[in-house]
């Protein structure tokens, strides 16, 4: 058995959070209601939020609701003390935003690209950055930290292992990040930001196991358990779009065959279209306007969502979740692609599993990943303690 010293700048630490946090979840609250919640005496928690408001991550404004007595001053969260940069680098694309302490979009940014080396994709990157943060406003303490999701294996000290869409093997991302900004930076894979973002942020806020599933140009699973984000042993959980659904299919950019983002992702969405006359040389956004026209276009996105049923299927029958979330760049074709999914998840999952679960549409389409990793920063920040 361990046993474990907790010294008092320590203790004093984990209070001032706990206040802060309490503060950030219940705005507007007074000081007693604190005290109530957290078990915590009233001097202890006078005396941290004292000190958050020399720190200028609270304020005060003018007297609450009476229970009997004099009317209570009231706490909120300052919001806008600082700002968190969160970076969405898919495939083919860069999604920047900059966000206030409360996860508010203040700024956004994105680009397309195709093909790009890693050296191109890294000077993209810091051009994007340096852009968000010439776009913070005036506060306390500027940008807190920089947020990245990316397609791919990342470990747990930010290095990206396994990229295989990419083509990126062994990449210390989090390092180079922080050796060009000097800020805090926090790598992590994009469905798990996803799910993240999707929980803190989203459809999934009620959910205590949830599923988000990334459907881009390759698919990749973020996973809520219990309300907290699970990872894994090492922190690899949710590469379920390189489970094989066919074992006699097509090789895959990951070395194995038949997986299935081969079949359901954007990636062979466009494949298929590009064998037909009508739609070949269309992005995912003119497929989906064709397909409000077009039954042949139409049938694509339907044999693409019974694809993606038969994943969403297993996913099912492994996690038994309250809450199945589809995002990414596919979010956007829910038209075409609810319906086939919905069918194939009713005529293939036991009942018991069907049994209180919803599948839905992320509301926050491509923004939930950069949420998500925005969060994380916002987060980190916040067990600071700044008072030295």
């Amino acid at each position: 058995m361990t046993n474990h010293t907790w010294n008092q700048h320590v203790v004093k630490k984990g209070n001032k959070s706990l206040v802060l946090q309490h503060i950030k979840k219940n705005t507007p609250i007074s000081r007693a209601d604190i005290a109530k919640a957290t078990g915590l005496n009233k001097s202890t928690v006078s005396s941290l939020v004292s000190e958050l408001l020399e720190e200028n991550l609270i304020y005060e404004s003018g007297p609450g609701e009476s229970s009997g007595g004099r009317r209570p001053v009231m706490l909120y969260f300052n919001g806008q003390a600082g700002f968190s940069i969160g970076i969405d680098l898919g495939v083919n694309y860069l999604l920047g935003i900059l966000t206030d302490l409360n996860g508010k979009i203040i700024y956004e940014e994105k680009s397309y690209f195709s093909q790009l080396t890693f050296i191109e994709i890294e000077g993209r990157l810091f051009e994007l950055i340096n852009s968000l943060l010439q776009s913070t406003p005036s506060c306390t303490y500027g940008v807190i930290g920089i947020g990245i999701g990316v397609p791919g294996a990342v470990n747990k000290e930010g290095e990206i292992l396994h990229a295989p869409n990419l083509k990126w093997e062994n990449i210390k991302l989090k390092e180079i990040v922080e050796n060009q900004f000097s800020l805090p930076v926090t790598i992590e894979n994009e469905a798990n930001a996803g799910a993240y973002g999707e929980k803190r942020f989203g459809t999934g806020k009620e959910a205590e196991n949830l599923v988000y599933v990334s459907a881009g140009t390759g698919i990749g699973v973020g996973i809520i358990l219990n309300e907290s984000l699970y990872q894994g042993n090492n922190g690899f959980s949710g590469e379920m779009g390189h489970m094989t659904i066919d074992i006699n299919g097509p090789d895959c950019t990951c070395g194995n065959h038949g997986c299935w983002e081969l079949y359901a992702s954007e990636k062979a969405l466009l494949a298929k279209a590009g064998k037909l006359e009508i739609s070949r040389d269309l992005d995912l956004e003119g497929l989906i306007t064709l397909a409000g026209r077009h039954p042949e276009a139409a049938d694509l996105f339907k044999e693409i969502g019974m694809y993606l049923g038969v994943g969403i299927n297993s996913i099912i029958h492994t996690f038994n979740p309250d809450h199945v979330i589809i995002g990414n760049r596919l979010g956007s074709a829910k038209a075409f692609l609810e319906a086939p999914i919905l069918q194939y998840i009713k005529d293939h999952s036991h009942w018991f599993h069907q049994k209180d679960l919803q599948i839905s549409f992320s509301k926050n389409s491509t923004y939930a990943a950069a949420l998500g990793v925005t969060a994380f920063a916002v987060e980190n920040f916040l067990q600071i303690d700044l008072v030295n």
